[in-house]
């Protein structure tokens, strides 16, 4: 090789050895996100459709993923409806996750170890707010997709869960209306120290309700609630009708996760039951941390998996604003879950809807 072809390769490799960093510091083009299915395609384009999602479970609590469109049944106010969309597609969750502050030592003990469990059933496509409540409700900064500042809200709510440090609640015997007579003595307040929850249910599922109001139409929204299931009604300004109502207005499904005890029948539990049951969702019933870890990513699929029906309601002469529903499945032995109704007309908006605090 002549002087004069050495001196030109060493350049060209010289040349090369340059531009590899140049190459490799290139950015990859970001990823194209999917297109909508034909199916949240038409959910988000026609306002008339009633949208329900559906879970259904053989009778050993597993989902049933092989039915058909024909498969089902659907009525509104007792008249069969013409299904206009079924799909069994995962859709993209919209989640708040409701934390009970004020949990029994014992049960706090055994939850606040397992809240950051649940981004291990959050995908890249879902978001996520965390929510804490007691007497007051106490709203995450934003919905996020972002594990990272999940997990660090997530270990926020942990730090925050345990007993009310508020000190116990009195026990208030109301005094009687009428004005004191001559030498009557002043209506004395029986006190019976400890004896009332000190947290506001009601008002805490009205405003996670409402942080979802405004989130996509074609997305599954959730709330995902780890609670005792005790609630004060006298320290609710809304109703459970309040509350179920704005549920069913925006197609949000409960999700109960029940800590302290392990039995359906505890009354304690009662308000978490009508919730999941009446909005469309589920009720589990933790017994251990270890229980309540699994059970975090089962309540997450389960909800994402759900089957999708939506049709324009016809043939009805029922000009109520509320909408009794139900789905029937050709199949034996298996359990259906949908919301029970729905409401035509605008969102209610109740003068106060509770407490509303950021720390």
């Amino acid at each position: 090789m002549t002087l004069g072809s050495r001196f030109m390769l060493s350049r060209l490799l010289l040349a090369l050895l340059l531009a590899a960093p140049l190459c490799a510091q290139s950015p990859t083009p970001p990823a194209t996100p999917a297109p909508p299915s034909d199916a949240q395609t038409k959910i988000r384009v026609n306002s008339e459709l009633v949208i329900l999602p559906v879970t259904v479970k053989n009778q050993f609590g597993e989902l049933v993923p092989d039915l058909e469109q024909s498969d089902f049944r659907v009525f509104d106010e007792n008249v069969e409806q013409s299904i206009d969309v079924f799909t069994a597609e995962a859709f993209p969750l919209s989640l708040v996750i409701l934390i009970d502050d004020d949990l029994k030592s014992k049960d706090a003990a055994q939850m606040a170890p397992t809240l950051r469990a649940i981004t291990a059933g959050i995908s890249a496509s879902d978001e996520a707010m965390v929510c804490r409540f007691d007497l007051d409700f106490y709203p995450g900064e934003s919905f996020s997709s972002d594990l990272d500042k999940l997990w660090t809200d997530l270990k926020n709510a942990q730090d925050h869960s345990g007993p009310s440090t508020s000190g116990p609640v009195p026990y208030v015997t109301s005094p009687t209306a009428h004005a004191e007579t001559v030498g009557e003595p002043k209506q004395t307040v029986a006190i019976k120290s400890g004896s009332r929850p000190t947290k506001a249910l009601d008002d805490a599922i009205h405003s996670a309700a409402t942080l979802l109001h405004d989130r996509g139409i074609a997305r599954r929204k959730i709330i995902l609630i780890v609670s005792d299931g005790v609630n004060g009604p006298q320290f609710n300004h809304s109703t459970y009708q309040d509350s179920l109502e704005a549920l069913l207005h925006d197609n949000i499904s409960v999700y109960s996760l029940a800590v302290g005890g392990n039995s359906p029948t505890k009354h304690k539990f009662s308000r978490l039951l009508n919730y999941s049951n009446d909005s469309g969702g589920d009720i589990y019933y933790a017994s251990s941390s270890a229980n309540i870890e699994k059970l975090y990513s089962q309540i997450t699929e389960e909800a994402r998996h759900e089957y999708t029906l939506a049709y324009v309601p016809r043939n009805l002469t029922n000009a109520a604003t509320y909408h009794k529903v139900e789905v029937r499945v050709n199949r034996p032995a298996v359990t259906v879950k949908t919301r029970q109704g729905y409401y035509t007309g605008p969102a209610p908006t109740p003068a106060a809807a509770g407490s509303d605090r950021r720390r």
